[in-house]
């Protein structure tokens, strides 16, 4: 196990440990080789990334979905009924995955135990939480020294699209907090050593204090941006507004994370930094991983990290491009919570052209989102708000933040922070641009709210949804 796993429970501490320390302790830990810090399994995932070969690509990854099954069949209690199958795992694993159950969050938190191996010991289980900006945040279990060790190895995969190294100081904005920001005269930024990473503290990005995080990137000359887009946005908002050519002419790549981008964000950051912006998919469970190009939007999953499924509302594979269906996803590599058919809750559009220099990756035009971020129309259309970011309302290209919040069918609230309160002749505008985009399918009233709160992770939810739309949800697959 490597020392990342071991030292996992001090993280915490380490963070709020005053900059000397933090200094020092990372100087000491970055002298360690990658094997040791990241595990031993780490020289292994780096081999398995780089196969790129079509042919050793698919052999290397029906490998890993057939060694995943067989585990599942002959040792998590949830499969004991399907044992049968075992002999039929060598002809053709995909014919057997197919015969499997599809398994839900719900079914997770209904009965943990039930999806845990019983060949391994307590001490290879990883206690851990999904988001808090999920509908179900829910505990379950990664395997101690090869999760999180195969993760370091996909995202260094990633990294190198843009040319990140681990050489090169990162700016991050990714939730994590900054301890004491919110003390007056406080600092609301730190340097982590380990990860080169300087973080801004997300829970405290108004314009009085975006002078203060741009001396800090002054200071610490990040070349590269990692970064929630909403976390992201308020910065190159002001930045575009006070342009600071030292800042943002060095920054080479930006890597966006865990939440959806919207055309309106998209369009700020293109147009405040000279560089690519990619976008990476991924989730607390570790089933599945994708990202973009550098030269192409559209997602691509390392079919080496997990085996991937779209899925129609009946469960049959969606086949069509331009069709909508769920993201369904059996891991690899973790033999203590092995996830097979897992219902990510994710929704995705089909590709069917694959990229050049990704042959063998399956390819989506975009993801749309979890469940809970489409509005429900009068008629029950279902409508995702990435088609109803604010760049379609000009009202709104100057607010702060916004938020979706909806209690019935076809009306929701548009929570706003604004610097100046909207006239009625905006709202107005608003609600006529809102009926039109849903083609008539969702009133809309506004609402001015001091502020948005983040979720306990620093997202930002943008939209509230009250309605249980899985009865919707059906429908408009159906359809």
């Amino acid at each position: 196990m490597g020392f990342e796993d071991r030292l996992y429970s001090l993280l915490s501490l380490y963070i709020r440990s005053p900059q000397w320390v933090k200094s020092i302790f990372g100087r000491l830990y970055l002298a360690l080789p990658p094997y040791v810090r990241r595990g031993r399994h780490y020289p292994r995932f780096l081999e398995q990334v780089a196969v790129h070969d079509p042919a050793a690509l698919a052999q290397l990854s029906r490998a890993k979905l057939t060694e995943t099954l067989r585990w599942a069949l002959q040792t998590v209690p949830r499969y004991a009924s399907y044992a049968h199958l075992l002999g039929q795992l060598e002809a053709d694993p995909y014919a057997v995955l197919q015969q499997l159950p599809i398994v839900s969050k719900s079914d997770v938190k209904a009965d943990l135990d039930d999806l845990l191996s019983r060949q391994m010991p307590l001490t290879a289980r990883l206690k851990t939480f999904t988001g808090g900006s999920t509908a179900q945040p829910m505990m379950f279990y990664l395997h101690k020294g090869v999760t999180r060790t195969k993760e370091y190895a996909f995202m260094d995969s990633f990294h190198r699209r843009v040319g990140l190294s681990d050489k090169d100081v990162v700016l991050a904005l990714r939730g994590r907090s900054v301890p004491g920001a919110g003390r007056p005269g406080a600092s609301l930024w730190m340097y982590e050593p380990i990860k080169r990473q300087l973080i801004l503290s997300c829970d405290h990005l108004e314009r009085a204090n975006m002078p203060a995080y741009v001396e800090a990137i002054r200071r610490w000359k990040p070349r590269f941006i990692q970064a929630y887009p909403s976390a992201l946005h308020p910065l190159a908002r002001w930045l575009k507004e006070h342009p600071a050519p030292d800042v943002t002419a060095p920054i080479r790549g930006i890597m966006l994370y865990s939440e959806n981008v919207y055309e309106g964000q998209m369009a700020m950051l293109r147009s405040v930094f000279d560089c690519p912006i990619l976008c990476h998919y991924g989730h607390s469970e570790r089933v599945l991983m994708a990202a973009s190009m550098p030269d192409d939007e559209r997602c691509f999953f390392w079919p080496q990290y997990g085996h991937v499924e779209l899925l129609d509302v009946m469960g049959r594979p969606v086949t069509q491009p331009g069709e909508l269906g769920e993201l369904v996803g059996t891991c690899y590599d973790n033999q203590v919570m092995p996830f097979v058919r897992y219902r990510t809750g994710d929704l995705a559009v089909l590709s069917d052209r694959p990229h050049p220099a990704l042959p063998g990756y399956f390819a989506v035009e975009r993801i749309e989102g979890r469940l809970q971020e489409f509005l429900v129309c009068h008629d029950h259309r279902l409508i995702s708000i990435c088609t109803m970011g604010a760049a379609h309302f000009d009202d709104l290209a100057a607010v702060e933040m916004i938020q979706y919040e909806q209690f019935r069918p076809g009306h929701f609230l548009l929570n706003v922070v604004a610097s100046q309160a909207l006239s009625d002749a905006a709202r107005g505008r608003i609600a006529r641009a809102v009926y039109a985009k849903t083609q008539g399918g969702c009133q809309v009233e506004v609402r001015e709210v001091a502020q948005i709160a983040r979720t306990a992770s620093g997202k930002h939810r943008m939209l509230l949804q009250h309605l249980d739309i899985s009865e919707y949800f059906g429908a408009t697959l159906a359809s």
